[in-house]
């Protein structure tokens, strides 16, 4: 299962993370600006470290880490102490099935900072009490660690069969992965809340919804439903039966700010600095078209389908998808309409 811990590597939305860097840069930007204390006593004096949960392969990554490390630098120029900035070390963090070795030999050539990978799950411990001044994410903490199990029990309210995903669905499905994204999230807050030191931030990124927004008005509900059509009519043909399809559901869950700062809050070990859903929607002549939606859905949701189903039918599964897309081609339109959850706490 994507997300948590299964056997594959969390998968950015390329597109969508792209789109987004210039506005996140400022973001971040502001906030070390703002909430870096570098005179700190629980700071190390001559090292900062970042971990970078859900590094995938770049180079996404790449650009995050430079503009992290560029702000900081930033901030001790701004107070003087030019002098003093420190050396860094990044720990980029994603599934042991991540191909760290493509991460590894694409790494800048004239980077500032010495590189370490870590793998395994970030909804757990990875490095050592009070161990990291800034945790970044981006485009990882939407996949869950596991799939609701109530969503495949025939005997829960929540039993989803014929459907993917949640956006579609009923409310109990909508509250069994809500419930299941709301353990990930304290899982995942407890471990970086010890090993962050005292004063250090933590910046998130990821899909989002307005608040009160139905899940079926997220960027990509449409789409999964449209992809989940498809498996049905290829399960109907007999290349595997509706059971086998009514097993399978995404675990991925789209938040909503009102939910993060409840989360946040609940927790209690972090200031919320800021927590702000931007708009990443593009003109029109940047837009993806049909092939590239294609083309990013096929690499973030393949290697899950093909486990699921066999790597066989994936060919013919996103031939159909793309002959459906085209039929309704109006359905890009939300898609480029995304919303990003940008979070920025710091640690009490």
């Amino acid at each position: 299962m994507k997300g948590g811990d299964g056997p594959y590597s969390y998968t950015k939305n390329s597109y969508y993370q792209a789109v987004a860097t210039s506005a996140v840069k400022k973001m971040i930007d502001e906030a070390i600006a703002k909430n870096l204390d570098i005179k700190h006593s629980s700071y190390t004096p001559n090292t900062f470290r970042i971990a970078d949960h859900g590094c995938s392969v770049g180079p996404n990554t790449f650009i995050a880490v430079h503009n992290i490390i560029t702000a900081v630098e930033l901030k001790y120029q701004s107070e003087g102490l030019n002098s003093s900035i420190p050396e860094f070390q990044v720990f980029f963090n994603d599934h042991t099935a991540n191909d760290f070795n493509t991460l590894f030999t694409s790494l800048p050539l004239e980077r500032r900072y010495f590189a370490t990978g870590v793998p395994g799950s970030f909804h757990g411990r990875l490095f050592p009490e009070a161990s990291l001044n800034f945790v970044h994410s981006s485009y990882a903490l939407q996949w869950l660690s596991t799939v609701p199990k109530e969503v495949v029990d025939k005997n829960s309210p929540a039993w989803n069969p014929g459907k993917i995903h949640y956006s579609i669905a009923t409310n109990e499905v909508a509250k069994a992965y809500s419930a299941q994204f709301a353990k990930d999230m304290a899982t995942f807050l407890n471990a970086r809340s010890q090993e962050l030191v005292c004063g250090g931030m933590l910046a998130l990124m990821m899909p989002g919804l307005p608040n009160g927004s139905p899940h079926s008005q997220s960027s990509v509900a449409k789409l999964f439903d449209l992809l989940g059509s498809s498996l049905m009519d290829m399960a109907k043909m007999g290349l595997f039966t509706e059971a086998k399809v009514d097993s399978f559901n995404l675990p991925l869950y789209t938040a909503s700010p009102q939910e993060m700062v409840g989360l946040v809050e609940r927790n209690g070990c972090f200031c919320i600095e800021k927590i702000e859903l931007v708009d990443i929607s593009v003109k029109q002549a940047n837009a993806p078209n049909a092939q590239s939606c294609i083309m990013h859905l096929r690499a973030g949701m393949g290697g899950i389908i093909g486990e699921h189903f066999g790597n066989e039918i994936i060919d013919e599964l996103f031939d159909r998808y793309s002959k459906k897309l085209e039929e309704s081609s109006f359905l890009l339109d939300s898609y480029q309409k995304g919303k990003q959850l940008f979070v920025f706490l710091k640690r009490k």
